[in-house]
This record gives C-alpha cells, sequence and structure tokens, in this order.
C-alpha cells in the first residue's frame, strides 16, 4: 500500500464518498493482488495478535530478561479495578493494555509492530479498550486498524517511523496519531476528522527523544506507551468535538521529520543523552554491561 499523502487520502475518500478504511482496503487489493476477504482476514488476525499480547502482558507480569521492565501492566489492572483510577473507564484500560503489550514485547513476547515494537501498545491499547466500553464487533476494530495503517503509511513514505533517524516522536508519536484516528473512525467519525485527531496526536509529540536506558526498549518505552494512549484518546475526543488541527497533518509530518532530522545523535536511540545518560540510566547499564 502506497499513500504518499493525507491530501491523496482525503481527495480519494471525497472521490468514492468512502471512509478512509475502504480506500486502504481498495489500495491494499491493487497493490498485493488479494481479495478484499483475504486482506480482512488478515487484519482480524493481526488484531487477535494484538489482544493476546496485551492480556499477556497483564496476566503473566513477565520480566524482561534485563529485568528493567515487567509487571507494570498488572500493577495498574489491579489498582482500576479496585476503582482508585483517576482516569475514566476508558482510558484507564487503554493505559492498561498499552502497558500489557509495551512490557509483553520486552519480555520477548510475540506483538504486532505498530508502527514500532518500541511503540507497539498504543494502538492495540486504544482500540481495546475502546471496543471493550462501547461493544463494537471486531471487524468493526479491524476497520480503525486500517485507517491507522493509513496514517502510519504516509507518516513512513513521507518522514521517518524510526527512532534512531526521528527520535520517539517517529515512534510514539506516529502511534498516537494512528490511534487517534482509529478512536474516531471506529466511533463514527468522518474522515476530516480521522485525520485532525491524527494531527492534533501528532504535533503534541514533536520533540520527543528517543532515549532508551541502556540502548534498550523498556525505560522510558513500556510506560511512554500508556501515556501516549491516553493523548491518543484526548486528541481523538476534540477531533469529534469538531475542534480542528490548524496545522493540516502532511505538514505537521514534514515538522516531524524536520525536527528529527536536527535532533543530535545522543537523542535518538544511541542511549548517550536524555534519560539514558541520568545517573540512574547509567548504573542501569553498567549493571547489565
Amino acid at each position: 500500500m502506497d499513500i504518499p499523502s493525507i491530501d491523496y487520502l482525503l481527495d480519494e475518500t471525497a472521490k468514492n464518498g468512502q471512509p478512509i478504511w475502504q480506500v486502504v482496503l481498495r489500495e491494499e487489493q491493487t497493490d498485493s493482488g488479494d481479495s478484499l476477504d483475504t486482506i480482512l482476514e488478515r487484519a482480524l488476525h493481526t488484531y487477535e495478535v494484538m489482544k493476546n499480547a496485551a492480556m499477556s502482558g497483564i496476566a503473566t507480569g513477565m520480566k524482561s530478561v534485563s529485568g528493567l521492565t515487567g509487571g507494570d501492566a498488572a500493577t495498574y489492572y489491579n489498582y482500576l479495578r479496585n476503582h482508585k483510577s483517576l482516569l475514566g473507564s476508558m482510558e484507564s484500560k487503554a493505559v492498561a493494555y498499552a502497558l500489557g503489550t509495551s512490557g509483553y514485547n520486552a519480555a520477548m513476547g510475540v506483538v504486532v509492530a505498530c508502527p514500532t515494537a518500541g511503540a507497539a501498545g498504543i494502538v492495540p491499547g486504544v482500540l481495546i479498550a475502546a471496543q471493550e466500553e462501547y461493544g463494537f464487533s471486531d471487524r468493526e476494530a479491524v476497520y480503525g486498524l486500517l485507517t491507522a495503517s493509513a496514517i502510519g503509511g504516509v507518516v513512513a513514505t513521507r518522514a521517518t517511523i524510526s527512532g534512531a533517524a526521528g527520535g520517539c516522536q517517529a515512534e510514539c508519536g506516529t502511534a498516537a496519531a494512528m490511534a487517534a484516528a482509529a478512536l474516531v473512525e471506529v466511533m463514527g467519525g468522518s474522515a476530516r476528522q480521522c485525520v485532525d485527531a491524527a494531527a492534533l496526536a501528532l504535533k503534541n509529540c514533536l520533540g520527543l527523544a528517543c532515549d532508551p536506558v541502556a540502548g534498550l526498549v523498556e525505560v522510558p518505552c513500556v510506560k511512554r506507551n500508556g501515556v501516549y494512549a491516553v493523548m491518543a484518546i484526548s486528541a481523538a475526543d476534540m477531533a469529534l468535538a469538531g475542534i480542528r488541527s490548524f496545522i493540516p497533518l502532511d505538514e505537521v509530518i514534514d515538522a516531524m521529520y524536520q525536527i528529527g532530522c536536527n535532533m543530535p545523535s545522543c537523542i535518538r536511540e544511541t542511549a548517550e543523552g536524555g534519560l539514558a545518560a541520568t545517573p540512574t540510566g547509567l548504573a542501569a547499564r553498567r549493571r547489565l554491561f
């Protein structure tokens, strides 16, 4: 699937009177030659893997090989089950499932990189929580997932989704944009609202450093997934209310790429700056290596 820009995507939705997910299906069918049913089945399987990762991360409390992460999802899930969360029901679940997926990734479980392994929890966290809250089907959730894929695909084509190339704004920022668009889709929003939600999410991640302690996709990555899942929900809610992004999403993506290119290498996944270079971060590195 090769969607060059958000403007192209919106033009296609307007021209054919289709939501974003249908444009994605058509593009994917053209590129792959697969039937629509085959593509949808593949997407349904992907969503099932996401759900299994989220729940496994909570249920097992698996520690990572380094011991830096593990158990946070279960801790938070028990906290919200005791009705102590300061967040609303859906937001709390999104945090738990995002932590579960990301923690499961750190512990070498099976996950879907969405768009990367380091940001794998944000889209599943938001979609699974929304599904539980509003009761839509797996197939409807997949429509959101397809919408998210369009946003991620444009970012990957137009800029980067690599933390090493663009900082964590390119990873968790893109994932938050994808999750926001997906949520608007499943809640019945328009294509324009999906795009505005993605823009609101991404532009509030600009400048986010990629600074993994000891060079491992664990600290601060796992907890960052939980935080940015909530931010994605906020962006979606604003878009659904009719709030527009002043800066178009294509331009936000371009700005993100420019910022990433201007970032010092020490905060682009090298573990030479940011949180990785704090006394605690350096001590963890010495202990592990």
